[in-house]
């Protein structure tokens, strides 16, 4: 039984889904500096350029070839920027379940980004590679995160009380721990029937290939 996943490509209308590469570095801790990133995800505050390269260089393809996730840059199919990323984690093979985030970045967003990416991915996974469920966990007041697990079709399937770490900007600019609820949300294959359909009626592009 295939316990990696394979190097992938994922293309949609506008986006490319591809593997980080070096010169994604600049644009990716560009990104992670966004104020929205630092507040909701655990990325160390600042992010340095050498940060992002580790993690294109190291961690990116350890947690590939160790089975344990993906990560995936979202570009721009005409312009080839970098618009976001999508990573897979906490994989379990044996019940063919894995986590799901995106981060989008500040410039890109309100475009249907986001969910499009995250769409073309959990198609992938429950069409290529068999999956049977994806999960997402955003935290309670990080509406923004929620809207796009909807739109893709998931399911809310409760809530874990205080266990989500966010951050709050204090008086001096710094950053401090705020504790927080996770919401979590279920999606399994038959939870996209006809959703494809209707995001591309409200003018969403979906998937279209991978390879």
């Amino acid at each position: 039984m295939t316990t990696t996943f394979p190097d992938i490509s994922i293309n949609t209308d506008r986006l490319v889904l591809r593997a980080l590469e070096e010169a994604d570095a600049p644009a990716l801790a560009e990104m992670m500096n966004d104020e929205m990133v630092g507040a909701w995800t655990a990325v160390p505050q600042p992010y340095t350029e050498d940060a992002a390269r580790r993690w294109i260089t190291e961690y990116a393809p350890t947690e590939r070839a160790a089975g344990r996730g993906l990560d995936l840059a979202v570009t721009e199919f005409l312009t080839q920027r970098l618009v976001g990323i999508i990573q897979l984690g906490n994989t379990n093979w044996r019940v063919r379940s894995t986590e799901l985030s995106y981060i989008i970045a500040p410039w890109a967003r309100g475009e249907g980004y986001a969910s499009e990416a995250a769409l073309a991915t959990a198609q992938w996974l429950f069409g290529d590679q068999r999956f049977e469920r994806l999960e997402l966990r955003t935290a309670a007041d990080n509406t923004a995160s929620q809207q796009v697990a909807q739109k893709i079709g998931c399911i809310s399937e409760g809530v874990l009380r205080n266990a989500c770490i966010a951050r709050t900007r204090t008086e001096d600019g710094g950053w401090t721990d705020l504790r927080t609820d996770f919401i979590v949300w279920g999606l399994l294959p038959e939870d996209l029937d006809g959703l494809a359909d209707q995001m591309a009626e409200a003018g969403y592009s979906s998937y279209t290939d991978w390879s």
